[in-house]
């Protein structure tokens, strides 16, 4: 829409202009309903045009540029206090190689790209917590970043942020993409008991699985799904895993999947050993599991978007992150 506004407002800018050379030069060139108006009225309008087109394209590039900073901010590293203490898990120095900054073009041994972004001033002694990004069907891993701008958000808090190019669904791929966070602990001082999952649609989907099949389901410390494509007579194939911090996120308008979420989270509330007859509803919408085994936060926040849109809990999702502890 601004794109449009601003294309208006720069024909107006050249209309104006034409127009006060006609009233200038050639005023009898312009007639309406076959009067010709007068020289200074033919001035006055094109001046009045030319000042409400230059306003407009103004105002149009200052609100782009203010999307793109806003945009691009959701891409930026942030800064970290590291609160040191002698609980805190160290890695040996020189032990891992892996810089500060942006890695973009990282690679497993199955081909699966993927990119790591630090806090703009990593410590590479200290082990960081890891919020690991599956992203949704189709996307690469630059789009991912762009669509859930999870980078600044969760760098601030102190994680390291991954995110990996799209696969297609097969239970091979999920176990691919699951090798991703032990690829970057060998590189980057990461807590290999703080490895939290996230994605949207395919993204959430292989969030989701990797936390309740055989192979991978030790490997998260919490999960937070969005839009995954699991039903829960799909999930009644599977055991239940250790009790495990889940926040599930699903829309009531979600066509492509519609009430999967409720399905899910009531599979995962029975696992955690949740009370699953009367959740409670919080100011922010979400409902809340009692009662869990573990003290588990077991949770269920449902929105109103259509299915390709992402919930934006930024926030919510890393404070979730933050405060789930290791249950395993």
């Amino acid at each position: 829409m601004n794109a449009l506004l601003l294309i208006i407002f720069r024909v107006m800018i050249f209309f104006s202009v034409a127009l006060l050379a006609i009233g200038i030069f050639k005023p009898e060139w312009f007639r309406i309903r076959q009067k010709q108006p007068s020289r200074a009225t033919i001035i006055a309008v094109a001046i009045g045009l030319l000042v409400i087109g230059f306003i407009g394209a103004g105002a149009m590039q200052y609100a782009g540029k203010n999307n793109a900073e806003a945009d691009h901010s959701g891409k930026m590293l942030g800064e970290v206090v590291y609160a040191v203490d002698s609980r805190m898990l160290r890695c040996d120095s020189g032990t891992k190689p892996g810089t500060a900054g942006a890695s973009n073009d990282e690679k497993t041994a199955a081909g699966i790209r993927y990119m790591v972004k630090t806090p703009a001033n990593y410590n590479s002694h200290i082990a960081h917590p890891l919020l690991m990004v599956y992203a949704p069907g189709g996307r690469n891993r630059y789009e991912s970043e762009e669509y859930m701008y999870l980078t600044q958000e969760a760098t601030s808090a102190g994680f390291i942020v991954a995110y990996a190019d799209y696969r297609k669904m097969t239970p091979e791929t999920i176990e691919a993409l699951a090798d991703i966070p032990g690829e970057i602990e060998k590189k980057w001082c990461i807590d290999k008991k703080r490895i939290f999952l996230t994605g949207h649609s395919d993204g959430g989907t292989t969030a989701m699985g990797i936390a309740f099949m055989n192979g991978t389901k030790h490997i998260p410390a919490a999960i937070a799904p969005s839009a995954a494509g699991i039903r829960g007579e799909d999930l009644k194939e599977y055991s239940c895993p250790n009790p495990l911090p889940v926040m599930v996120m699903h829309s009531s308008q979600d066509t492509l999947f519609p009430g999967y979420g409720k399905e899910a989270i009531q599979w995962w509330a029975a696992c955690n050993g949740c009370e699953t007859s009367s959740p409670v509803k919080g100011a922010d919408g979400c409902v809340t599991y009692k009662g869990c085994k573990n003290n588990v936060a077991t949770r269920y926040c449902e929105g109103t978007g259509p299915h390709p849109e992402w919930p934006g809990n930024n926030k919510a999702i890393i404070d979730f992150f933050r405060s789930s502890q290791d249950v395993r």
